[in-house]
């Protein structure tokens, strides 16, 4: 038998979540609930950094990045999730689980280098606060942004053709809600071995890296704050940096559970598991958790609501 690199499957079949359909119609509705939430609490924090020049600062320029991510990533991932459920289960093409993939792990790439960059942000803001406008100007938090993109766009491009490299012709039934590289690079009919190295190589570089800046700034962060004199400026600090560190907690170890563990595809199960948190629940809570105790949040959102108040008056 010859080995044509030939895509024989059209399309993939993500099996049901659950077959209880009541479950399946009580899950819908949660996800739709969340999905609303989601893109209605990031829009949200993109429009308030947009209008109220108070939040022109670099912590929130970061947040409104992070939040632009977040729709761009859910909106990829859950609308299939969606349809899977209200149907039993769903087909996508082989063309758009690969654009699934591409997308999905772009986003990821660039939120992981995205939350290293918000960590040095506070440790500049922090640790460095005379040196903080010059060092964390206009033009590096462009550069820090445009360079968190570029590192999500090369891994995705890696990994993507390295699982494009081989062919695809026997089983095609995922069980699972969405197309992932370590998923769908379990269904090709070829010895993906080395494809496998370099796709655990690259992701553990792209949560090891990030999380190795996120864990030293915010070593330093702690050092610093303990020698802080005043309780007050100590809160302060302690409450703007919990709230990043939840999240990073809850996405960089949902996403090495995923990615970082050998053969992370062969236990698809405890992969639906894993990828529940970084794609239903950190979306979610990543505007709720930077906002919901933040004063200048709360202040443009008034200011907002204010002004939408008075304009049919006006």
């Amino acid at each position: 038998m010859g080995t044509e690199n030939i895509t024989a499957v059209r399309e993939f079949i993500f099996m049901a979540i659950s077959k209880d359909h009541k479950k399946q119609i009580l899950l819908f509705m949660v996800i739709v609930i969340i999905y609303f939430l989601t893109m209605m609490g990031n829009l949200l924090i993109i429009l308030l950094v947009q209008m109220d020049s108070r939040l022109h600062t670099p912590m929130y320029f970061f947040l409104m990045n992070l939040s632009g991510l977040e729709v761009c990533f859910v909106t990829c991932t859950m609308p299939q999730m969606l349809v899977n459920l209200l149907n039993g289960n769903g087909a996508i093409s082989f063309t758009r689980c690969i654009a699934q993939m591409y997308v999905g792990t772009t986003a990821g790439g660039t939120e992981c280098l995205l939350l290293a960059a918000m960590a040095y942000d506070r440790y500049l803001a922090i640790c460095c606060p005379l040196q903080y406008a010059v060092a964390m100007g206009r033009l590096r938090q462009l550069q820090l942004a445009s360079a968190s993109l570029l590192g999500g766009f090369l891994i995705a491009t890696i990994n993507v053709s390295c699982t494009l490299r081989h062919p695809f012709c026997g089983p095609n039934h995922i069980n699972h809600f969405c197309c992932e590289v370590p998923i769908v690079l379990k269904f090709a009919c070829a010895d993906t071995r080395l494809t496998e190295i370099i796709v655990s190589v690259t992701s553990i570089l792209i949560l090891v890296g990030p999380l190795s800046v996120i864990l030293t700034s915010y070593g330093l962060i702690l050092s610093t704050v303990l020698q802080m004199q005043s309780a007050t400026s100590q809160r302060k600090a302690f409450s703007t940096c919990t709230s990043h560190l939840v999240v990073v907690t809850m996405f960089f170890g949902s996403a090495i559970a995923m990615y970082g563990r050998p053969n992370s595809g062969s236990v698809p199960n405890a992969g639906r598991h894993f990828a529940i948190v970084y794609i239903v629940i950190t979306p979610l809570l990543n505007p709720v958790i930077y906002t919901l105790r933040n004063k200048d949040v709360h202040q443009a959102l008034a200011k907002v609501l204010k002004r939408q108040t008075l304009t049919p008056n006006g």
